[in-house]
């Protein structure tokens, strides 16, 4: 895995993004997210070694996965003038496979270069969701664009979301909880409802992380954040590859 960040901030967007971690942790360091700067690493993935046996190589090794953007959004408007050299970038790294996600995607067909064709089979695409409303009018324009790699991220979750009429073609669903002490609730049965929907639909599904709040069984559990990821490993309900095709009832027991 490696993560490749080419611009830094972000401007909030959706109700997603009430408790963002970037603009959170920019806040506590004194900087402003919504200012978007190009990283000193913006040519990462084609940066090569200058030194020893592996002279001339590239840094990042091939066959891996490269999480790009994961501070920002690849879709952002500021970002408009730079992102045609990361398209070249990830064209001539075939021997990566990237992905992003994005809550803009009613601007990708604006943002994709002149040769996407049907899309590059080395990138991925996740549309992030965070409720119906969003779900119904993102999913919508998502459905429709040619992307060979398509992911849905219900994260943060913040109601139930019925997906049904949109999993064709999904490789991944992959649902998660919000993250801060003020959080809006997860409610397990949401996150059930979604993996039944993805099971009848033959689709992979991931439980990322429970909510700091976090409700099973009407019972309201408070979690830290280092919690989070374990819990919903605990859960055991994850399907498809790398899944663990099982229902565990131990997520939160107390």
């Amino acid at each position: 895995m490696a993560i490749w960040d080419p611009w830094r901030g972000c401007h909030r967007y959706s109700e997603g993004c009430k408790f963002c971690y970037i603009h959170k942790g920019d806040a506590r360091r004194g900087v402003d997210t919504d200012h978007i700067v190009r990283t000193e690493n913006f040519d990462a993935p084609v940066q090569r070694l200058q030194r020893g046996k592996n002279k001339g190589q590239y840094k990042m090794k091939p066959g891996q996965t490269v999480y790009l953007c994961f501070r920002s959004d690849f879709l952002l408007e500021d970002a408009d003038p730079w992102r045609e050299e990361c398209w070249q970038m990830m064209k001539e790294r075939s021997d990566l496979h990237f992905l992003f996600l994005t809550k803009r995607i009613d601007r990708f067909l604006q943002c994709i270069p002149a040769d996407w064709g049907h899309g590059y089979d080395n990138v991925t695409v996740g549309c992030t969701v965070e409720n119906q409303r969003q779900a119904d009018y993102r999913l919508a324009i998502f459905d429709t664009l040619p992307i060979c790699h398509k992911d849905i991220i219900c994260q943060p979750m913040l109601g139930p979301i019925d997906l049904r009429g949109h999993l064709e073609n999904i490789e991944l669903v992959e649902v998660g909880g919000e993250s801060d002490r003020e959080a809006r609730p997860l409610d397990y049965s949401w996150v059930l409802d979604i993996r039944e929907q993805c099971i009848r639909a033959d689709v992979p599904f991931h439980f990322r992380q429970c909510g700091s709040n976090f409700i099973k069984d009407g019972k309201l559990y408070r979690l830290n954040v280092r919690q989070l990821c374990a819990q919903a490993r605990k859960a055991g309900i994850n399907t498809g590859k790398n899944g663990e095709d099982g229902q565990s009832t131990q997520v939160c027991d107390a």
